[in-house]
């Protein structure tokens, strides 16, 4: 994965917010800070998934940077880049897949083999299911990132119920009391799934 095409991130140190951006600018807000003594204890998210990012940040700037290119943040994609059978070019990744065998007859007996027939299975799961695999995608994010920055503030678990039984009121109720930045990041990630409320 491209350095300059990195995911957004924000980093807290404790719970304050002080730098949101691209993974590098980022960096560099976090590294000037480190070495002016300002940030002691540093989290970066990565603001889609809310996975920690792992940044090395002894040395100089410059060393920093260069240890980008070991980061497993950089390197998330490159799994599926595969050089091998299949179609590369295509995206065509080979998988092993376990059936049954009356599974491999009515895959083989379908037009274009079992290749074509997975495929369009996969794609119509796909879209009947996008709504929710959507929300549990969003759902996932907004609860990594509280278990990480207010798993012991009070009501966590009253919020995170909140947040999986899309229980807008109830959840901004609670994370109300939480600390400005945490609150207004948690608010944020959240938006997509309590916009479409019933």
């Amino acid at each position: 994965m491209n350095r300059e095409n990195i995911q957004y991130c924000t980093a807290f140190d404790g719970s304050r917010c002080i730098a949101s951006g691209k993974l590098v600018e980022v960096i560099k807000k976090v590294k000037e800070k480190i070495d002016i003594g300002e940030a002691l204890s540093v989290l970066i998210f990565d603001d889609i998934s809310s996975e920690l990012v792992e940044v090395d940040f002894r040395g100089t700037m410059e060393d920093v940077l260069k240890s980008l290119g070991n980061s497993p943040a950089l390197e998330n994609n490159q799994e599926a880049i595969h050089r091998g059978p299949g179609r590369p070019k295509l995206g065509v990744i080979p998988r092993e897949v376990t059936l049954l065998p009356r599974h491999w007859e009515w895959l083989n007996s379908q037009p274009g083999g079992a290749s074509v027939a997975l495929r369009k299975l996969v794609e119509e799961a796909r879209r009947m299911n996008s709504d929710r695999d959507q929300l549990r995608t969003a759902q996932g994010a907004v609860y990594r990132f509280m278990s990480a920055m207010a798993g012991d503030l009070p009501g966590f678990e009253e919020a995170a119920r909140a947040l999986f039984a899309v229980n807008s009121g109830k959840f901004n109720e609670i994370v109300t009391t939480w600390p400005v930045d945490i609150r207004e990041h948690v608010q944020k990630l959240s938006g997509s799934i309590f916009r479409n409320e019933e």
